[in-house]
């Protein structure tokens, strides 16, 4: 599987779990922003492969949301029910070289080994019930986060991603990075809550022979709690009515050059992308609500 480098080419993905809330409206601006800086495209596409987390209708409350906000993407958007085929095909060729393997451990077995699979029960097939996992070749892994800075991880630390789940559901992990070579992405603009997964879908992009992303992880809102906002946290819905002071918000959050008061949601993400300084994003993981 290849897929070339065609200049900028970024995305936001939200599963529909619930609508988008003032944390998923920080990454959607930002990603827009950082691509329409790049002069790049801007692609949606709908994480809904794990049917039992998603909410009716929240595919198009999502989609209404953007459109309130100003934030058109580039193209049709890519919905990742559709991709099946795309996901065999990836799981066939792990299997074939010896990068994915069968896998019937419970949780509580893999606990007993700090959730790391023991390689003694590593098999190409097993009959019956069983999970599809990657096989981690990499003793470790590095690389440079335009926001976070250099990352490194040891393969000891993360254990081998499921990438087909037991029940028959494919896994984020395969799904993203199966996505991303096939729309072409370049950039990934993100929440941290998703670091460390980078080193298992770095890991995936080069058992495929996928070319490299770059990586921008933003610092996360959390509650009061501590705890980022989310929609399993049922962090309230963003106010569409509201969307010239939702991006402003946004903005003050990212700490970039505030826009004239005057400006509509258009006027200000044009100001937004053209002042855009990826250096002022906060150098931390989480930003207080």
């Amino acid at each position: 599987m290849t897929a070339p480098h065609t200049g900028y080419i970024g995305r936001f993905a939200p599963s529909p779990s619930g609508p988008l809330h003032l944390g998923s409206l920080l990454t959607a601006v930002a990603s827009y922003l950082d691509a329409r800086a790049n002069n790049g495209q801007w692609l949606l596409r709908i994480e809904d492969i794990d049917p039992p987390r998603e909410q009716a209708d929240a595919a198009n409350l999502i989609i209404n949301s953007l459109i309130a906000h100003g934030l058109q993407w580039d193209g049709a958007i890519l919905w990742q029910s559709q991709q099946s085929t795309q996901y065999d095909t990836a799981l066939n060729i792990l299997l074939r070289n010896g990068s994915a393997y069968y896998c019937s451990c419970s949780r509580a077995q893999l606990a007993e080994y700090g959730g790391i699979h023991p390689p003694a029960c590593i098999k190409p097939y097993i009959a019956g019930d069983a999970a599809i996992r990657l096989k981690l070749q990499n003793p470790s892994i590095t690389f440079l986060d335009r926001a976070q800075g250099q990352q490194h991880y040891l393969t000891t630390q993360v254990g081998d991603p499921v990438l087909k789940r037991r029940d028959g559901l494919y896994a984020y992990q395969l799904a993203v990075v199966v996505d991303d070579a096939a729309e072409h992405i370049t950039d990934i603009v993100r929440g941290v809550d998703l670091l460390d997964a980078t080193a298992w879908q770095l890991h995936l992009q080069q058992a495929l022979l996928l070319p490299a992303i770059r990586y921008l992880h933003l610092p996360v809102i959390v509650g009061d709690d501590g705890h980022k906002l989310s929609k399993q946290s049922f962090a309230p819905a963003i106010d569409d009515r509201l969307a010239k002071q939702n991006i402003q918000t946004v903005l003050r959050y990212l700490q970039q050059t505030p826009p004239p008061p005057e400006l509509d949601v258009a006027q200000i993400l044009q100001w937004g992308a053209a002042h855009w300084c990826v250096e002022s994003i906060p150098k931390t993981t989480a930003l207080k609500l």
